[in-house]
């Protein structure tokens, strides 16, 4: 549900703002960005102040990076393609498409962009803390589809898109594994634990990963952990949170009164990629042969 901020008459979702703001009625509440008086990139109506945007309706692909993706995960293949339309034209953007099988359906685009949504809501709240002096943005994809003018194998097939992202790194996985051997790495352990804590635990922000730039952070595919594993294949459940936190060691970005698990328990085994729970068996991997533009 958007709201008109009261300051800067923007039309924004709740996630962009605080929860003491939000709660007050509407002609009064103020949006974070005019709270606390972030800086960063221009925000369009409707889009949320830690998210980064295609900006964007269109994009092209050359056939040879369809062909051999750059990238790979469990159930994707990732592509590097460039926007053709919008702010971002002559920009990199990446292309991600997933493999036939059983498992993956189209619940699974939604699902991908209901855990952004979540992460997006945590990411806000975080960034309300000015922990640190720059920001966490997240990478909003888009379900785009290939044009019709793309080759038969290819056209009206769903993917998303979203915008590249440099210097790529990891900083902790879905089952607790973490990287905190720099101050990057522990700002993002205390952000997974804040987003406990924030949520009276029945999530958790993971799975980070992304690039670090001058001025921020931007993340990309993030996991949301949940009680009632609602996030898809990617959401451990309870177990992934006691898992998680058997993991954590609290560091100077973590606030002493934030609350965890009180006897964590290892029920994954830590392990940088991203773990999936299966509810099916999937079918052989296949990929169309080639296309060149998308939107």
């Amino acid at each position: 549900m958007h709201r008109t901020c009261a300051a800067c008459g923007r039309s924004l979702p709740q996630s962009s703002y605080t929860a003491n703001q939000y709660s007050k009625p509407p002609g009064v509440s103020r949006c974070a960005t005019c709270v606390h008086g972030h800086r960063g990139d221009p925000v369009s109506a409707g889009q949320s102040n830690s998210g980064r945007y295609n900006n964007s309706s269109r994009g092209s692909i050359p056939i040879s990076a369809l062909e051999n993706p750059f990238a790979q995960g469990a159930f994707r293949w990732v592509a590097k393609g460039n926007y053709t339309s919008g702010s971002r034209e002559g920009q990199a953007c990446v292309v991600k498409w997933f493999k036939t099988g059983a498992v993956f359906s189209d619940d699974y685009f939604t699902l991908d962009i209901k855990a952004v949504d979540k992460a997006l809501e945590l990411v806000n709240r975080f960034n309300d803390l000015n922990i640190i002096d720059k920001v966490v943005k997240i990478n909003v994809p888009e379900v785009w589809c290939f044009t019709d003018d793309s080759s038969d194998d290819w056209a009206g097939q769903k993917h998303l898109c979203e915008p590249f992202i440099q210097n790529y790194q990891k900083f902790n996985s879905n089952t607790g594994w973490n990287d905190d051997s720099r101050a990057w790495g522990e700002v993002m352990q205390a952000l997974s634990h804040f987003s406990y804590h924030i949520t009276g635990g029945n999530y958790v922000l993971c799975d980070l990963q992304g690039g670090i730039y001058q001025h921020e952070l931007v993340l990309s595919d993030p996991v949301i952990l949940s009680r009632t594993r609602e996030y898809g294949v990617t959401d451990l459940g309870p177990d992934g949170i006691s898992s998680f936190f058997s993991q954590h060691a609290c560091n100077d970005f973590c606030r002493p009164n934030w609350t965890q698990p009180a006897n964590p328990v290892q029920r994954f085994r830590p392990v940088p990629g991203t773990t999936m729970i299966r509810r099916t068996v999937p079918t052989g991997y296949s990929r169309p042969g080639q296309t060149r533009f998308f939107g």
